[in-house]
C-alpha cells in the first residue's frame, strides 16, 4: 500500500525543482496534495498534472491573509491538514561585502518568517485534532561548514532551531515536526553554482555525485508517513555521505 494513503499535504514552493518533485511523489504515494507557488504559472500547471485532484494556490509565503486563506481553503475542502512541507526558499550567491541589506532580508524573509507564518496558520487545525507532522526543508549549509552565502547559511540554520523548538512545543499534542537537510543536488542551486564549487563537493562527496530530486523527494515522503512515527526534532541529511 502507498505510504501516504489519504494522507492531506499541503506544500509550499511546490511548482518548480525539490517541491514539484515533492508534489509528485507525495501524489504517487496516494496522499491528496495542494500545494503553492508564486510565478510560476506553467511550473505549477506541469505540477498539477503530475498529481490528479490537487488544489494549487498562488500565494507568496509572506502573504499572511492568503497564507490564512489557503489553510482554511484547504482544511474546509478535505476535512483538515495531515501533513505541512515548508518548501518554499530562495538563495543568492553573493558575498558578504557585496550583499545588501535588501538582500539579505529577501533570503531571511521567505526562508524563515515564511515558514513561521505557515507553519502558524497549519499548526492551529492540527493541534484541535492532535494530529500532524511538519516538515521544514533545510540545508546541508546548516549543518556542515561550507562555502555558501551567508545569509542562506543562516536562514537554514534558523530553520534547524525552528524545527527543533518546534518539536517541543508541539509534542503534547500528537504532532511530529522534522527537518530534511539535502545536500547539492541535481537541480536547485546546485544549478548556479561555479564549476570549482562543484568540483570541491564532489571530492568530498562519499558516492561521488550530487543527489537527485526523486531520492530527496522519497526520502521526504518516508519522513512524515505513519511507519516514521517515533521521529520527531531530528534533522536529517541526504547528502551522499560529505
Amino acid at each position: 500500500m502507498a505510504i501516504l494513503d489519504g494522507k492531506r499535504v499541503l506544500i509550499t514552493g511546490g511548482s518548480r525543482g525539490l517541491g514539484r518533485a515533492l508534489v509528485k511523489t507525495f501524489a504517487d504515494e496516494g496522499a491528496r496534495v495542494a500545494f503553492s507557488y508564486v510565478n510560476d504559472v506553467a511550473g505549477a500547471a506541469a505540477a498539477a498534472a503530475d498529481a490528479p485532484g490537487s488544489m494549487s494556490f498562488r500565494v507568496s509565503v509572506l502573504d499572511v491573509a492568503g497564507t490564512d486563506a489557503m489553510i482554511e481553503s484547504v482544511e474546509h475542502e478535505w476535512g483538515g491538514l495531515d501533513i505541512l512541507v515548508n518548501n518554499a526558499g530562495v538563495s543568492q550567491n553573493l558575498p558578504l561585502a557585496l550583499m545588501e541589506e535588501e538582500d539579505w532580508d529577501r533570503v531571511m524573509d521567505i526562508n524563515v518568517k515564511g515558514t513561521f507564518l505557515t507553519s502558524r496558520a497549519a499548526i492551529k487545525g492540527m493541534i484541535r485534532r492532535r494530529d500532524g507532522v511538519v516538515l521544514n526543508i533545510g540545508s546541508l549549509v546548516a549543518v556542515r561548514m561550507m562555502e555558501a552565502p551567508v545569509h542562506y547559511c543562516a536562514s537554514k540554520a534558523a530553520i534547524k532551531g525552528l524545527s527543533e523548538a518546534l518539536a517541543k512545543e508541539v509534542a503534547r499534542y500528537g504532532i511530529r515536526v522534522l527537518c530534511l537537510a539535502p545536500g547539492l543536488l541535481e537541480d536547485g542551486v546546485g544549478r548556479n553554482l561555479p564549476d570549482y564549487r562543484l568540483a570541491d563537493y564532489l571530492k568530498h562527496c562519499s558516492l561521488g555525485r550530487l543527489g537527485s530530486l526523486e531520492e530527496v523527494a522519497r526520502l521526504a515522503a518516508f519522513l512524515v508517513c505513519d511507519a516514521n512515527s517515533y521521529m520527531s526534532g531530528e534533522t536529517v541529511t541526504a547528502d551522499g555521505g560529505v
